[in-house]
């Protein structure tokens, strides 16, 4: 199932937050391009519908951004319902879970390494472009 970006976010927060280790907006974006690629890898399609751009400090999706830049760089102390599959819990606290202990800005330096989808498009096309979905998709399934 394909949902909205934003719904995919509620959820990453909320685990977040019922965790006690609540995430910014910068980290809550740098887990939804994780969990869009993993969601390519896994199931060959994507998670949610948004596109996602190449901003300065790595991949965003601009809807979700704004849903949140009044908190800034604090973290989003936030718990949502959703309509997430089990099946796609298990990816998305996947992803969180694996990046849990890797600091923000490591995050950031691997979205944004040369031969990334941020990368091409940031060095192509520029600050705020779209990153091609086939370009992500084929980047996590190889």
């Amino acid at each position: 199932m394909t949902y909205s970006a934003l719904e995919v976010a509620k959820h990453m927060l909320t685990h977040c937050f019922n965790t006690r280790a609540p995430i910014n907006n910068l980290r809550l974006q740098l887990l939804l391009y994780f969990a869009q690629g993993e969601s390519y890898k896994i199931k060959g399609e994507p998670l949610f519908k948004e596109n996602i751009a190449a901003w300065q400090f790595g991949p965003v999706v601009p809807s979700v951004y704004y849903e949140f830049c009044a908190c800034a760089g604090m973290p989003i102390m936030n718990s949502y319902e959703t309509d997430i599959s089990p099946e796609d819990k298990v990816i998305i606290d996947s992803i969180i879970n694996t990046k849990k202990d890797i600091p923000t800005w490591k995050l950031v330096e691997e979205t944004r390494a040369a031969g990334t989808p941020w990368s091409k498009t940031y060095n192509e096309k520029g600050n705020r472009s779209m990153i091609p979905k086939d370009l992500i998709c084929g980047y996590f399934r190889n």
